[in-house]
């Protein structure tokens, strides 16, 4: 391939995700000029100046918080997550947190790591002292879950298996999603009403405007006495005043989360995990390998899954001729692309179109090839973000 695409990594990709980039067609490494794709994980990328060439971003997780995403919409340029690609790590993580709350197994281990003395001395100590950290079964116990994503379905599932009651509130479930839930979750029409019947509330949502503070002292106050919340979404969801406020009035019998800060540090009853969640050599695999594979084929055929900024669309090629072109999600843009090609003597094959909120994107397979004058006519259309010619090649 002359002009192999050109891959830069912002932080450590798993190898086998970055594999699965073709050696005769890409380019990949840290130190790439002129990018045509960014791949990151942590590296905070707001005040980074983003190439013109960057056509699409890619983060190897599922929250994008660290990525400008605004202003890679305004320029047309897609941000890709690897949505799901962790559900099973941070599954595990909530489980091994209920467990560690429902035990009491921490400050157990901090007992018997002070235990001092012969055999005797020790198991005297132990059988006076193992009373204190008595503890509950999950089993017959309601776990509420806030969000039902891939996180909280896997979840769900678990807990039932468990034998848990479980409730969950979503707004915003999907219907494929709806469709991979266990019907014996039940449905909670609001917070307020899960946070009444659960005796451990487990968050897996987004932070959005919608969700900062979430779950604030009028809702902590809310929960049965002695709940359990659990939250390993981000840490501003939760108001942490408002979570030591419960613990102090016995309201809230545990927090476990996975973000330290000053105001938890050494808090009674309050677990902090070091942002654990996706940290395990299968989930780093598993999202560079989504991710590597959806920049792939928007980068070769225009194809879009998993962005969190431009809507879902993928057209099987039925030409070798492709243009895919991103705009505002105003009237009449379709009726000027396809008049522009028209008035070029350019034949449409075949022609697809979605918008997302206020963008919108087209893939068209034409007839023949598009000439540069005719892509630039096309660009130059008022709310046109950005245009790409995809005639296949050999390595596509």
């Amino acid at each position: 391939m002359v002009n192999p695409y050109r891959i830069l990594t912002l932080n450590k990709i798993s190898a086998q995700g970055l594999k699965r980039f073709p050696a005769d067609a890409y380019q990949v490494g840290s130190d790439i000029t002129e990018p045509d794709a960014i791949l990151v994980r942590s590296q905070v990328m707001h005040d980074m100046e983003i190439p013109a060439s960057v056509k699409a971003i890619a983060r190897a997780g599922a929250g994008t918080n660290n990525v400008p995403v605004a202003k890679m919409s305004a320029r047309g340029v897609p941000v890709f997550n690897a949505a799901g690609a962790n559900a099973n790590a941070v599954k595990e993580l909530v489980v091994a947190g209920m467990l560690l709350a429902a035990r009491n197994i921490v400050p157990a281990l901090q007992f018997t790591a002070g235990l001092q003395g012969d055999d005797a001395a020790m198991h005297k100590l132990v059988e006076d002292g193992k009373k204190h950290y008595a503890g509950i079964e999950l089993r017959g116990r309601t776990l509420g879950i806030i969000g039902l994503g891939a996180i909280g379905r896997l979840v769900a599932d678990t807990a039932l298996a468990l034998g848990m009651r479980v409730y969950g509130y979503d707004p915003e479930l999907t219907v494929d999603a709806a469709w991979s839930l266990s019907s014996q979750v039940k449905k909670a029409h609001s917070v307020d009403e899960l946070l009444k019947n659960s005796e451990f509330v487990t968050l897996h949502v987004p932070l959005v405007d919608a969700t900062r503070g979430l779950i604030n002292a009028k809702r902590v106050q809310a929960m049965k006495p002695g709940s359990v919340l659990l939250n390993f979404s981000r840490d501003a969801i939760v108001e942490e005043d408002a979570v030591l406020a419960g613990l102090a009035s016995k309201n809230l019998h545990y927090y476990v989360c996975d973000f330290p800060s000053q105001k938890l540090q050494g808090q009674t009853n309050v677990l902090t995990l070091p942002h654990l969640g996706a940290s395990t050599g299968e989930a780093e695999e598993n999202c560079a390998v989504m991710v590597v594979d959806q920049v792939r084929e928007y980068l070769e055929h225009g194809n879009l899954t998993n962005t969190v900024n431009f809507p879902t669309l993928v057209m099987p090629r039925e030409s070798a001729f492709r243009l895919a072109v991103a705009n505002a999600n105003v009237p009449n843009m379709l009726g000027q692309i396809s008049t522009t090609l028209a008035h070029s003597g350019i034949n449409i094959h075949n022609m697809m179109n979605k918008s997302r909120g206020e963008m919108a994107y087209t893939l068209v397979d034409t007839d023949s090839a598009l000439p540069a004058e005719l892509i630039g006519q096309i660009a130059a259309i008022p709310g046109v973000l950005m245009v790409r010619d995809l005639p296949l090649t050999e390595t596509t």
